[in-house]
């Protein structure tokens, strides 16, 4: 599964961002966006393409993580979104990798059953990647967002820090990357 992380200040100015692989199950930790030339900026769009989304719900869920809150059906991708009380925004986008599909399997790679109107519906997957919305998967997103979020309040904290600004550290960015190893 591929990873493209954002953290989103109150004004929307993205502040930090990282794309990363899945290493869980022999993953190498390698983004395989289905856009390789511009998957930099087609997540971009997507990430924020979902904030309208992502305002309603803040407002209907008392909690600071969110869970997912966005799906872009071209690209199979899934938005879940952490708040943070800052009023700073986390979104991940978590895409499954693009499976080979035969006549009774799903493009998420879990099989498919024909419902009495004959259209194609998913069925559950044992594999935690191939099915995004998965309570495992929400878990593993939960707790990558947490490890996340102590992080950020850490560098928020320090006195070199202005609230708003992007975040360049490169300790942060291997916190990150950690917490991405161990979670997704």
């Amino acid at each position: 599964m591929s990873y493209y992380f954002t953290i989103l200040s109150p004004t929307d100015t993205p502040i930090f961002n990282i794309a990363f692989g899945t290493s869980k199950g022999g993953g190498d930790g390698i983004a395989r966006f289905r856009f390789p030339d511009t998957a930099q900026y087609m997540n971009q769009f997507i990430i924020h393409s979902s904030l309208d989304i992502l305002e309603e719900a803040q407002w209907t869920n008392g909690g600071m993580y969110l869970k997912h809150i966005d799906t872009y059906p071209p690209a199979a991708a899934y938005i879940s979104a952490f708040l943070t009380p800052s009023g700073a925004r986390f979104l991940l986008l978590h895409q499954p990798p693009q499976l080979p599909t035969s006549g009774s399997t799903s493009a998420l790679g879990g099989s498919s059953l024909l419902g009495s109107s004959g259209s194609t519906t998913r069925a559950s997957s044992s594999s935690v990647a191939a099915n995004p919305t998965s309570p495992q998967t929400e878990e593993a997103v939960r707790q990558f967002m947490n490890e996340v979020y102590e992080s950020y309040v850490k560098t928020a904290m320090s006195p070199f820090y202005k609230q708003g600004m992007e975040i360049r550290s490169p300790v942060f960015r291997t916190k990150i990357t950690a917490a991405g190893k161990k979670w997704l």
